[in-house]
């Protein structure tokens, strides 16, 4: 889309070089042909070496921006890019097409197919699966009933997907008017669950705003079990049913997940953390070390905690 037409189906005026934009992404990702935004003052070192051919920007720091790069001016960038990611979203359709099949694949005839699915040697698809437009299946993996995996979700090999699992369903992205609507931002990426992953029944893993959301090799999700936007789960991971992780957060090798325990936002944990069942982490964890509570610290401290706050009550 041209730059021009761009800004005026969201409601800026821009008088420029009229530039193409292919799409959007972050301002560390973007490439020269990507639109970008600046809205939290936590990314402002990414705003000089951004690559992006445009970035919607408050005018207080429209200078920061590398020569060449087009600043648009708006006091509202976050809405301005839930507007544009309505102009970038895949248009989703009923159509099926013609399916790539490998050898040997078990599929049964009540599930359903979108267009250019591709699937490897040896997949099983059980009734009432839906498989959506441009999946890839990698071979070995078995997909029990019901379960939906949306358009350009990559499954690897021996991967298992329990009943009622939700593999790239959109992330929970919102904008807000100063009126307090909710405008949607479209979620334009997708989900990537590398080989030997098992996702327990009625789980989800949201698909990425832009970019992909990584469910790493070896991982394995009980049910119940939520993964927002963009996350990267490390390899070897285990989740305990109705724990959570909150979007954007990147965990690191073989974490452990108790049950109903829950992971913020925009987070980073270290190789070999365990969080224990019904705790909350609200900030950024070193590796190999045990946590709870809540907010989560380390276990040992959170046991001593617990005495003084028993002994108080004895009193």
């Amino acid at each position: 889309m041209k730059l021009t037409q761009l800004c005026k189906e969201i409601g800026l005026e821009f008088f420029g070089e009229d530039v193409e934009v292919s799409g959007l992404h972050t301002l560390s990702e973007a490439n020269s042909s990507h639109l970008s935004f600046f809205n939290d003052t936590k990314y402002l070192k990414d705003l000089p070496n951004t690559k992006a051919v445009a970035v919607l920007i408050e005018e207080d720091y429209a200078e920061l921006l590398p020569e060449g790069v087009i600043a648009l001016i708006t006091d509202e960038p976050y809405l301005k890019l839930a507007l544009a990611s309505k102009l970038f979203a895949y248009k989703v359709g009923t159509d099926s097409g013609d399916i790539d099949y490998g050898k040997n694949c078990d599929i049964d005839p009540k599930a359903s197919f979108g267009k250019g699915v591709v699937l490897g040697d040896n997949v099983t698809i059980m009734a009432g699966a839906y498989i959506g437009d441009n999946v890839e299946i990698g071979s070995g993996t078995l997909i029990y009933p019901n379960v939906t995996v949306y358009h350009h979700s990559k499954i690897g090999q021996n991967c298992i997907l329990h009943a009622g699992a939700v593999i790239g369903a959109d992330g929970y992205g919102f904008a807000h008017t100063k009126s307090g609507e909710h405008v949607k931002i479209y979620q334009n990426g997708n989900v990537v669950l590398e080989d030997d992953v098992e996702i327990g029944a009625n789980s989800t893993v949201d698909r990425a705003v832009f970019g992909t959301t990584y469910i790493r090799k070896g991982t394995k999700i009980d049910n119940l079990v939520q993964i927002g936007h963009n996350c990267d789960i490390g390899e070897h991971s285990l989740m305990a049913g109705q724990a959570g992780v909150a979007g954007s957060t990147k965990t690191g090798r073989n974490l452990i997940l108790g049950g109903q325990a829950a992971i913020g936002g925009h987070l980073e944990l270290g190789d070999f953390v365990t969080i224990a069942a019904k705790s909350g982490v609200t900030k950024s964890l070193k590796g190999g070390k045990t946590y709870a509570g809540f907010p989560a610290i380390e276990h040992r401290d959170w046991l001593r905690q617990q005495v003084k706050l028993a002994s108080l009550l004895k009193k």
